[in-house]
């Protein structure tokens, strides 16, 4: 996946841009900061928080950019070994029993090494997370992102992919050897089976799955009614993304 690097000047003119803004553009197909830009190089040097910081600020991203922002700098604390840990305060649990106001919705893989909470350093409160094996969807899945966007206005879903994906390797493995897999198990690995890239072989071939598997789970997110509607109003934006074990990177997907 590519490194492009990012400036604060990009997040600002997909703010402005309108249907010719680069967000837009990713929910078309194209890129967001480039074909697998890697969150957060070159975008928050001036605005990371110092090491040993408590907190951030509690102000909620209320946009698809301003969410896209937070997340970005979020990963780029995490890949530094520089987390704050934010909202995990006395008063940030007590606020919470009133109600919750999280700024994105991260659709990701059961995988125990990617916690979106800690991949992004975000705290209580800020994300709301479903994780299915593979982010493969199904209707409590589908429902749960639903009441996130629709019920609690989250302007951001991303669905997360990972390196090394078990569910994705299951799905492969299973397409090759014809080997039947336990029933439920057996489902996850048919909801996978048409993002199988078969140009590709060995590792290369589970790899390149990983992330066609993002792209496929991300359009049917995004051919939902109620989801596109939001979308086309430029209330909601769902883009692809890639962690990567080895480096820690989240990388947008196009």
């Amino acid at each position: 996946m590519t490194s492009i690097s990012a400036s604060d000047d990009d997040i600002a003119l997909t703010a402005r841009s309108g249907r010719r803004s680069l967000l837009r553009a990713a929910l078309g197909g194209g890129a967001l900061l480039g074909g697998g830009a890697v969150l957060g190089t070159g975008l928050v040097a001036a605005t990371a928080a110092p090491a040993g910081a408590a907190t951030i600020g509690r102000e909620r991203p209320t946009t698809p950019v301003s969410a896209l922002h937070e997340l970005v700098r979020g990963n780029r604390r995490w890949q530094q070994l520089r987390e704050v840990h934010p909202h995990e305060g006395a008063a940030d649990r007590l606020a919470a029993v009133s109600g919750q106001h999280p700024f994105a919705l991260i659709l990701g893989c059961i995988d125990s090494r990617v916690p979106p909470e800690l991949v992004f350093d975000q705290g209580l409160g800020d994300l709301m997370t479903v994780r299915s094996a593979g982010e493969v969807l199904d209707e409590a899945v589908l429902g749960s992102i639903a009441y996130g966007v629709l019920e609690l206005d989250i302007p951001l879903v991303m669905v997360l992919g990972h390196q090394s994906c078990g569910a994705v390797s299951a799905a492969v493995h299973a397409e090759e050897t014809g080997e039947e897999l336990p029933a439920h198990i057996a489902y996850i690995a048919e909801q996978i089976r048409p993002a199988i890239d078969h140009d590709q072989t060995g590792a290369a071939r589970v790899d390149a799955t990983v992330t066609a598997n993002v792209r496929l789970v991300r359009a049917r997110l995004a051919a939902e009614p109620d989801l596109a509607a939001r979308v086309r109003s430029g209330r909601l934006a769902i883009v692809g993304a890639r962690y990567e074990l080895a480096g820690q990177a989240v990388g947008l997907l196009r």
